[in-house]
């Protein structure tokens, strides 16, 4: 018997608040047969979140009881918060509201008011998140565990099985099931080598988030088949004599964007290349297959793992000085004040005519006069770009972008060997391969919303009413008067806040509290604008080698070009929403895995200056201290019990810890001293230098 419109019964009301034997006798099932199937159908709505139990056992829609469906972000005090999956503000929950439920687990929650008016009760647990995590054995009387590296897990894990692992040893683990009142139980899938060691901490990182590392032998060897392929001009436009260059950091390990500017009486002509990396990666192949599950290229300070088989990510794909590579490229016609006046697109084939680097870029800009002669046939094309970078970012800042500029981490390896750690120069190339690939962005997206084609978007919604709220209240909190319009906020409003802070040691922490208040920019198949950009029409264009968004964008502009939009409306129509929802989940679990990754390296770069002095600002303000931003992005925490005196209250309002003689806020001047630095939990511990 098929009980395929179970669905439609709840939905309708018939079979809600019924249990198992009253739904058969309703449905007129009586053999065991089919009351074994009826049985699993139920089972299977249950696990997919279709359908939930009430206090009495009966099945009901989630709806019916008024629930939350979300993700459980847990904390390691033992609360945790519901990130709601309608987008809606987060619910608070306590330790004894979570009824089992942990870190990253998917539930239904009711809203319950509670002391803080915004409480939440799990109902039940949906899926698990966390099926494996690392940690560190150690064996008791009553047998092994492991102590989870993810802390928020918030219980260590009793080892039942899998590989023998010493004690002191960095092991993965697999959850094998949780009983009710008792630790989690789990198998151990490898031993990743001696906790504490830098390597072995990395790898625990990677195992954890589930990167992988090694290609499948099918997927390699499709790949190293299409790599072999002899560059042939054919239809394609020839741009082997034009001035292309890359333009990239020194440690960059493949090339994907190049580009050309010619300077013209009554303008510009912009040329941006991008590798056609559609043309190597067939539709459903299993190289494509390979590139859509991994989503992205992910970049450690030591090592890569690439969204494709090097012979494509730095062979046959990468844009290499003087090799003629395939390129889908965008062609832009801007006015003298960087107006875009138009745009083409077209298959072509280049020869890079020089791998230049943002330092050297940067040198011949700032008259490095050996350099200027090196590169004598490009440095009027130079001065050209940044001549017309400087009107682009200047018609951006008009229309209201908001360029937080954020201060970011390079981890370097020093001649022996040695960690070092720095906050990243950019200079004027940067701004200039930034501004040449927002405009190409906006092309492609706009060339295929002309079209009206299904596509990937890549989309900034603008902050919630509550966020932007929050944040002008905490504006006002530090004397900064900000025309901020939470119920309408626009971009130009963040944008006016930035450019009164600018020059300003409180510009850089006012930025961060700008950037929690916003949304997180992700793919759609909608086109809802990009709030940070202020642009209406964005995607991700030029970056196909380690972005699996802009190969699909690839080929739908491919697919128009070649006369096919028609045929590519039926191939992406059902494929793009689920793809966009991938890559965001793909994207979040890769930004993660870097920001864990660096933490780390930051935290060992620490470890050889304890007691060292260094001065910071306050970047963070909670109940159990002060968090403290180095120059060199390096963040810590400084407890409150040793701050100077007792009786520290937080006001969380005004971003202030205080007692009755002193007070720190968000973006006050501290010297601190280097107390603790714990590889494993990848935070460090300060203390004040000074009251």
């Amino acid at each position: 018997m098929e009980f395929s419109d179970l669905r439609s019964r709840f939905e309708s009301g018939q079979l809600q608040y019924k249990k198992a034997n009253e739904i058969a006798r309703l449905l007129g099932v009586s053999h065991r047969g089919e009351r074994d199937a009826l049985s699993r159908a139920l089972k299977e709505m249950e696990a997919e979140g279709a359908l939930v139990r009430d206090a009495r056992g009966r099945f009901v829609t989630p709806e019916k009881l008024g629930l939350i469906k979300g993700t459980v972000q847990a904390n390691e005090r033992g609360f945790a918060f519901l990130l709601r999956e309608d987008g809606g503000e987060a619910l608070f929950l306590p330790h004894h509201a979570l009824h089992g439920a942990r870190h990253k687990d998917t539930v239904y929650a009711a809203a319950v008011g509670g002391d803080r008016g915004d409480e939440g009760c799990v109902h039940c647990i949906v899926s698990r998140g966390m099926k494996e995590l690392t940690g560190t054995y150690y064996h008791e009387k009553r047998g092994g565990f492991i102590e989870p590296d993810e802390r928020k897990f918030g219980d260590k894990v009793r080892i039942t099985g899998g590989v023998r692992a010493a004690a002191g040893e960095k092991v993965l683990v697999r959850i094998a099931a949780y009983p009710d009142g008792h630790c989690p139980e789990g198998q151990i899938v490898r031993v990743l080598g001696r906790s504490g060691d830098l390597k072995t901490e990395e790898d625990a990182i990677l195992a954890a988030a589930g990167l992988p590392e090694a290609f499948a032998p099918r997927a390699l060897a499709e790949a190293e088949k299409a790599a072999a392929e002899r560059v042939v001009l054919g239809t394609r436009r020839d741009f082997r004599e034009e001035p292309v260059v890359t333009i990239d950091g020194d440690d960059s390990r493949d090339f994907d964007d190049a580009v050309t500017l010619r300077e013209r009486e009554n303008g510009y002509e912009l040329g941006v290349h991008i590798a056609d990396v559609s043309h190597y990666v067939r539709r459903g192949g299993e190289t494509d297959k390979e590139a859509y599950e991994r989503g992205t290229s992910v970049y450690f300070p030591d090592r890569v793992l690439p969204m494709l088989p090097e012979c494509l990510s730095n062979g046959a794909c990468s844009l290499n000085e003087g090799e003629e590579r395939y390129t889908l490229s965008c062609l832009l016609r801007l006015d003298k004040q960087g107006k875009v006046l138009g745009s083409e697109f077209v298959r072509g084939v280049i020869r890079s005519r020089a791998r230049m680097t943002y330092n050297k870029v940067n040198a011949v800009l700032a008259g490095d006069g050996a350099l200027r002669v090196q590169y004598a046939d490009l440095v009027p094309m130079f001065e050209a770009m940044q001549r017309l970078a400087e009107l682009c970012h200047a018609r951006r800042k008009a229309r209201g972008c908001v360029d937080l500029d954020t201060k970011e981490a390079k981890i370097v390896f020093g001649a022996e060997g040695q960690v070092e750690v720095e906050a990243r120069a950019r200079g004027a190339s940067e701004r200039i391969i930034e501004e040449f690939m927002i405009l190409a962005n906006e092309a492609a997206a706009e060339f295929a919303a002309g079209y009206a084609l299904p596509f990937v978007y890549r989309i900034h919604e603008p902050p919630s009413e509550e966020k932007a709220a929050a944040f002008k209240a905490y504006l006002q909190a530090i004397g900064v008067r900000a025309r901020i319009q939470p119920e309408r906020v626009r971009p130009a409003d963040y944008a006016k806040v930035l450019e009164e802070l600018a020059g300003d040691p409180l510009r850089e922490v006012a930025g961060g509290v700008m950037l929690r208040s916003m949304a997180k920019a992700k793919y759609s198949p909608e086109n809802a604008g990009h709030f940070g950009l202020a642009s209406k029409c964005y995607c991700h264009f030029t970056s196909p080698i380690r972005r699996y968004p802009d190969l699909i964008v690839h080929r739908i502009i491919g697919a128009v070009l070649s006369g096919e939009a028609e045929k590519a409306e039926g191939q992406f129509a059902s494929f793009v929403p689920k793809a966009a929802a991938q890559c965001s989940a793909r994207e979040r679990r890769e930004d993660e895995a870097e920001r864990s990754v660096d933490e780390l390296y930051k935290v060992w770069y620490m470890r050889d200056r304890l007691g060292e002095r260094f001065e910071g600002i306050v970047s963070g303000v909670t109940a159990a201290g002060i968090f403290v931003a180095l120059e060199n992005t390096v963040e810590g925490l400084v407890r409150t019990e040793d701050l100077p005196g007792e009786g520290y209250v937080l006001l969380e309002e005004r971003y202030t810890l205080k007692n009755a003689r002193h007070a720190f806020r968000l973006g006050d001047r501290v010297k601190i001293v280097v107390a603790s630095c714990d590889v494993g939990a990848r935070k460090c511990g300060f203390l004040l230098a000074e009251n």
